[in-house]
């Protein structure tokens, strides 16, 4: 047994230490609250805590970059193009860290990419002290943060694996995403605030500060070394272009029926179902929000949010579940009834109380998905895998901001929004049925694995 699966493991017998029917029941009651098994292994309760810390302090700069740059040329679409700067630069990155990943120490990646991130904040913070007028300057620090935050998600996802045992993945998974949205909430709203008060350079500076905990606790880290295949020379993989690693990791995903579907069933819902262009058209045109933004576009907005955050404080609920095919398929088409929900709302509180509902389920989704990718996957090709999961997560919001713009400016939000729901419903049924393996899958099984992976020496830290 490994250390992670010695930290998890329940003593014997499975009766509580202390003989006290009142500690019992306390317990009973917190498995429904925060699942916290992944935190009795050590190395990942120290990422877990030094993310949380980096969570806050890394979203700083959501907020001070655009704040910047509209402050600078007054451009909204200069605001636009630094995201589509980010968004191509972390998919770049993501698809090569993964290639990366599976053939050096993880460890030893995680180390450099979160090293990237603090030195492209460093690098805004000093943009910022001379003046920060430089727009070209600023997009290529963005770029340079697309890069680092990429590479950091592919890595993370294939090295969290190695660090706690598999029955924990899920539980892992949503603590993860909890520290995340709550780092997205706390984030801007701190940066609202300081703003004001310690001006914009000062926030790309706290950035590079909370990244120090993080770098701390990947130090701490024990090494990641790569899975290679039996008889597999290390230097020869590491010489072997990314480019053929990065063809690995997608014949890896087509050659399971069980990866492709789990990733259609996320594509759908993100692609069909995420109608977050039409929220200020929306919020103006049927519930009578003012011109440009007010309360009614802000209630929108946080709504899903909300929702993710308050069911990951009850995660216990349903990280223990088994069935994580059949859970991933039925959060994926209650996601799309919740968004004809919002499509039919006909008040304001309807549509958020629509939109926090589908926050939760979607939290759910988001949470076997990732279980799911990382058991399914081998851990010699987990890293490459990772990186195209990485490209449909981002890529799936941003292909249903394109389909949902394009069509609502042609049908109206609502019945766009409906349209979108039913299609994510329907495309999850779809695909249940045409790979049945998938609804019945537990946690526990072993897939056959991919052709070409066999043989796959496993080394545990």
């Amino acid at each position: 047994m490994t250390a992670p699966e010695r930290a998890s493991a329940p003593r014997a017998g499975g009766r509580p230490h202390d003989g006290a029917g009142g500690r019992s029941a306390f317990r009973a009651a917190a498995a429904f609250t925060v699942d916290r098994r992944p935190l009795g292994v050590p190395a990942y309760r120290r990422l877990w805590v030094a993310s949380a810390v980096g969570a806050v302090g890394g979203s700083f700069s959501v907020v001070a970059i655009p704040t910047q740059l509209f402050t600078v040329t007054g451009s909204s679409a200069v605001v636009g193009l630094a995201a589509a700067v980010s968004l191509a630069a972390l998919v770049v990155a993501a698809l090569w860290a993964g290639a990366v990943a599976d053939v050096r120490d993880r460890r030893k990646v995680l180390l450099a990419a979160h090293c990237g991130l603090a030195v492209t904040y460093a690098g805004l913070w000093t943009q910022a002290v001379l003046g920060g007028r430089c727009v070209p300057a600023l997009l290529a620090l963005v770029a340079c943060q697309g890069v680092s935050f990429g590479a950091v998600m592919t890595t993370m996802g294939a090295a969290v694996p190695r660090l706690v045992p598999a029955a924990l993945l899920p539980a892992a998974s949503s603590l993860s995403s909890l520290v995340r949205y709550a780092g997205s909430i706390l984030g801007p709203v701190l940066a609202g605030v300081l703003i004001p008060v310690t001006g914009l350079g000062t926030l790309y500076l706290f950035d590079a500060a909370a990244l120090l905990a993080v770098l701390w606790a990947v130090l701490r880290l024990p090494p990641l070394p790569p899975p290679l295949p039996a008889g597999t020379d290390a230097r020869a993989a590491q010489a072997r272009s990314v480019p053929g690693q990065v063809a690995d990791g997608f014949r890896c995903l087509a050659a399971s029926r069980l990866l492709v579907a789990v990733l259609a069933v996320d594509l759908a819902a993100m692609a069909f179902g995420m109608p977050v262009a039409l929220f200020p058209e929306l919020a103006q045109r049927t519930y009578g929000g003012t011109a440009g933004g007010g309360p009614a576009l802000g209630l929108l907005y946080a709504a899903y949010p909300a929702g993710v955050f308050a069911v990951g404080l009850v995660s216990g609920t349903f990280t223990r579940a088994r069935r994580h095919g059949a859970v991933l398929a039925a959060a994926a088409a209650a996601w799309g009834a919740c968004v004809v929900l919002l499509g039919l709302a006909p008040v304001l509180w309807l549509a958020v109380a629509a939109l926090a509902l589908g926050g939760a389920v979607n939290f759910v989704l988001s949470t076997f998905r990732n279980a799911l990718t990382q058991s399914l996957t081998d851990d010699a090709l987990r890293g490459r895998v990772q990186g195209s999961l990485t490209v449909v997560t981002i890529g799936g919001p941003q292909i249903g901001n394109l389909l949902h713009g394009a069509a609502g400016s042609a049908f109206g939000p609502r019945p766009v929004i409906c349209a979108g729901g039913l299609l994510t419903v329907l495309a999850v049924g779809a695909v249940v049925r045409s790979v049945p393996e998938l609804h019945r899958y537990a946690a526990g099984t072993a897939p056959a694995p991919a052709p070409g992976t066999a043989g796959v020496r496993r080394r545990v830290p």
